[in-house]
This record gives C-alpha cells, structure tokens and sequence, in this order.
C-alpha cells in the first residue's frame, strides 16, 4: 500500500496507467454536503454556536443587561458561528472537489489532497473486509479494514477515514453519493479476486452491511 505524489494523472484519479488486465471498474467522489455535515461536523458546530447565543441571552436577561449589549453579543457570536461554518464548508467543498475514489479489477485508489494530491493504492491482497453504511440523504460510506502490517497515516489521510477508528485507520469512501452500486462493484470484485461468490450489500437507504472478500460476513 503506497501514497503517491505530484504525478502526473493519465486517468483523473489514477497516477498511471493501469497495468495490462486490469481494468477501471468504478469511479466517484465525495458529495461536499454531506461530507461537511458528517466529516466537518458543520451542523454540530451551528448547534454550538446557538447553544450559546442561548446562553447569552439568559445570561444577559437574569443579568439585568441592556438589550443593545445583549443584540451586539449575539451579532457577534452570529458572525463568528457563521464564519466557522463557512469555513468547513469551504474545506469540504475543495475535498471534494480534490477526491476520486477508485475500484478496479485488483485493488482501490484514493486519491486526495488539497495542497498536495496523493494517492492512497489499496491492493486487494491488503483488504480483511469491507462495510457499507448508507444515510437517509442517499450517501453512503465504504470503509476498509485492511491487513495490521498494512501502515495507513491517519493525519495525512484523513478525512478518507471511518470515523472514530484512531488505533487502526480504516481507509474509506465518505460521503459518495452512489455508494449502494460502489459497494456491489467493490463486492464482486473482491470476490473474483479470491474466487468466492459475491457478497450481497445493503441498497441504499438500508443500515449499514458488511461483506469480506474471503468469509461472506453480515456486520
């Protein structure tokens, strides 16, 4: 498993071109929207500041406080709430645009950056399993867990990563908007590659449905 850098993309995505038999078999990127909800914690970040324009007001009212000082202390904590969210926002909005995800017939390609593009290459000898979580928006996530002696860095990979797996990062697709058909193109793949049968994945909407490339395992 490597991460590659400033190379040059023959295919958006890819950082060469594929070996003779293998083949592209799928490719997307993060819906900026949800990615920002879910890895950039928007919403959460509003509910804070309103907790606290809350907090304010009541402190202000019990304090006695005119009303002019209690309306410009809001006003502030409004601008600088909607600041921080502008600010995720944008971060996601330019992950997205930086991220394609990638299957083929033999591993998976992440590619991302900002700043710098790296690619994240996932042979599907390094996979132990896959999951698929799918969300009421339609998205879905696809995370990895790949073999121990796999070294996966979480702070230059992130947020292409299952949320709260610190000790052992699982490399994941967030956020994609068609993650149900991802997730059968990865499970048949996985499944010619170690010559089992596919694994049936969740259709979208559904929870979440695991599926391992050697045990057909429901998580």
């Amino acid at each position: 498993m490597s991460h590659d850098d400033f190379e040059f993309e023959p295919i958006p995505g890819l950082p060469a071109m594929l070996p003779a038999g293998e083949d592209l078999l799928w490719q997307g990127s993060p819906n900026w929207k949800a990615l920002a909800i879910r890895a950039y914690h928007v919403r959460k970040v509003g509910l804070y500041f309103l907790a606290l324009i809350a907090w304010r007001i009541g402190i202000g009212i019990n304090g006695g406080h005119d009303l002019e000082s209690i309306a410009l202390s809001c006003a502030l904590l409004v601008a600088l709430g909607a600041t921080a969210m502008g600010v995720l926002s944008l971060l996601a909005y330019w992950t997205s645009r930086a991220a394609v995800y990638s299957i083929t017939s033999r591993r998976v390609l992440l590619r991302h950056g900002i700043a710098v593009p790296l690619t994240l290459n996932v042979p599907f000898t390094a996979v132990e399993s896959a999951a698929v979580k799918m969300y009421p928006d339609g998205t879905g996530d696809i995370a990895l867990t790949v073999a121990r002696d796999q070294r996966v860095g979480y702070l230059i990979t992130w947020p292409h990563l299952r949320s709260g797996q610190f000790a052992r990062p699982c490399p994941s697709f967030r956020a994609v908007a068609d993650a149900g058909r991802a997730a059968e193109v990865l499970s048949v793949a996985l499944a010619a590659h170690t010559g089992t049968d596919p694994v049936r994945v969740a259709a979208p909407q559904a929870p979440a449905t695991g599926f391992r490339p050697r045990t057909a395992a429901t998580a």
